[in-house]
């Protein structure tokens, strides 16, 4: 029809817990492999594939729908990334050529919690939250409801950003150049105000949050 878009829907149980024992399988081998990364037979022997590894499990979550009961499971998910993620960086050496990539990474992880904190869809290929349009005109029927994250689930955010800032910092104290420091090297090679302004969308969006509704068109209802 014209003028409206997808409506999206929430996971059914099934499809639930199907994603949660694939995820929780990745999140098990990814484990295993950071456990002993020192080793030969290890898969994520650097951060780069520390990296490329996780970031497919952080897409796959941004895609949950956040619309309810799906909304809570995305939220308790990425919390799970984000801690086990900034808690890992520091078991790898910092290495020059990784910085880019692992800023990449982290840019999105921001962009994700922005979109889970105003309710969006995650966009893979964009990289991007957008919102839940549902109608041109206005016209509603049906609310889809997208309950925000709690108090609780917000200071666990603040805490393991913080933190894993502070733990990140600590850690590029440890990168080899020729400079007589670190943010000598990152102002040399570009990646000083980026790494400054790391999660600078989230933390700012934390103090703004609100739940809505998106109403749907009643002649769209059960056709997506």
């Amino acid at each position: 029809m014209p003028g409206l878009t997808k409506i999206p829907h929430a996971l059914s149980p099934s499809q639930e817990r199907k994603l949660v024992d694939f995820l929780d399988e990745k999140f098990l081998d990814v484990t295993r492999n950071f456990k002993k990364r020192s080793d030969p037979s290890s898969t994520l022997r650097t951060l780069s594939s520390y990296l490329t590894e996780t970031h497919t499990i952080l897409s796959l979550i941004l895609q949950i729908p956040p619309v309810d009961p799906s909304t809570s499971l995305r939220t308790t998910l990425l919390l799970r990334i984000t801690g086990e993620v900034m808690g890992s960086i520091g078991g790898y050496q910092p290495v020059v050529e990784t910085l880019p990539q692992l800023l990449d990474w982290l840019n999105d992880m921001d962009r994700g919690w922005l979109a889970v904190l105003r309710s969006q869809e995650w966009d893979p290929e964009e990289r991007l939250g957008h919102d839940l349009v549902i109608s041109e005109d206005g016209n509603s029927a049906v609310p889809i409801r997208s309950t925000p994250i709690s108090q609780t689930e917000r200071t666990r955010l603040r805490s393991l950003l913080l933190s894993g800032t502070t733990k990140l910092e600590e850690w590029l104290e440890r990168l080899v150049t020729d400079d007589d420091n670190y943010n000598d090297a990152l102002e040399r090679l570009g990646l000083q105000q980026s790494f400054d302004d790391l999660f600078a969308g989230t933390l700012t969006e934390m103090g703004a949050l609100r739940g809505f509704e998106v109403n749907v068109p009643a002649d769209m209802e059960g056709t997506c």
